[in-house]
């Protein structure tokens, strides 16, 4: 079952010009958003719950009822490059929404490449998928997962993942799924204009005042080599800079490990 609005219910706001699919059930909503392309307008596919959820690398994503499991699809009309980006405006847009819900700001933190935390452990995951060419990207799906009141049992974490933390349980109370639904979509919104206005520099600093372990050793995995380093800084192109013993490293994709 689905149904699709153009504006907020339940007396929620909702940003312009974005549709929202609402879902009961899907294999995963990254996956409705392919079957339902092209898209004539950014829309926001919500599933209350997901079967076959996927994160990073393929990874399964347990996604409990009562938590936040959306794909964002929109037309970035830029090169693959700079849709990489949108990694970042997804993290810092969930940052924005967390803080009306997080009382002290220092529990909350960004992981490069698109994990957010809540007191160390993983709160939200962010995933793109793009489709276009070489030149363009026609259609960017942002998959995002939030631990809004439950989060996976420890044994069910994959070795060497952060162990996971709902919002709930720090708040103190539950979490309607919607509701955040509707402020992360007008942080989403903001954050789009402000990158596209503002180009990426602003937005890597606000994202870097907020960063996880920045100036602290971390460990970076490509899937070809394993590299150890402090971690300096995130570049104008998103890649992450490891100062390391054999020198300066940029990594393009990799996962992090504390």
């Amino acid at each position: 079952m689905s149904t699709e609005v153009d504006r907020g219910q339940g007396g929620w706001h909702w940003p312009a010009g974005h549709d929202l699919i609402l879902l009961d059930e899907v294999d995963s909503t990254m996956a409705e958003a392919r079957r339902r392309a092209p898209l004539d307008r950014p829309t926001w596919i919500v599933a209350r719950r997901q079967s076959s959820a996927v994160g990073r690398r393929g990874r399964s994503w347990i996604a409990p009822e009562g938590n936040l499991s959306a794909t964002f699809v929109m037309a970035p009309g830029c090169e693959p490059s700079r849709a990489a980006l949108y990694s970042f405006v997804a993290s810092y847009a969930l940052y924005a929404t967390l803080t009306a819900y997080v009382e002290d700001r220092a529990e909350l933190s960004l992981k490069w490449p698109n994990d957010v935390l809540l007191r160390g452990g993983k709160l939200a995951g962010i995933l793109l998928a793009a489709e276009g060419n070489a030149e363009q990207v026609a259609s960017l799906s942002i998959g995002i997962g939030v631990n809004l009141n439950a989060a996976p049992a420890p044994p069910l974490l994959g070795e060497g993942a952060l162990a996971p933390v709902s919002l709930a349980e720090v708040a103190g109370e539950s979490i309607d799924p919607l509701e955040f639904l509707a402020f992360l979509a007008e942080h989403m919104d903001h954050q789009h204009r402000f990158l596209v206005e503002h180009g990426f520099s602003p937005l890597r600093a606000a994202w870097l005042a907020q960063a996880a372990r920045l100036g602290q050793e971390i460990t970076a995995r490509t899937g070809r080599e394993e590299i150890v380093g402090l971690f300096e800084t995130v570049d104008e192109d998103g890649q992450l800079v490891l100062d390391t013993l054999d020198g300066r490293r940029i990594i393009a994709a990799a996962d992090v490990f504390f």
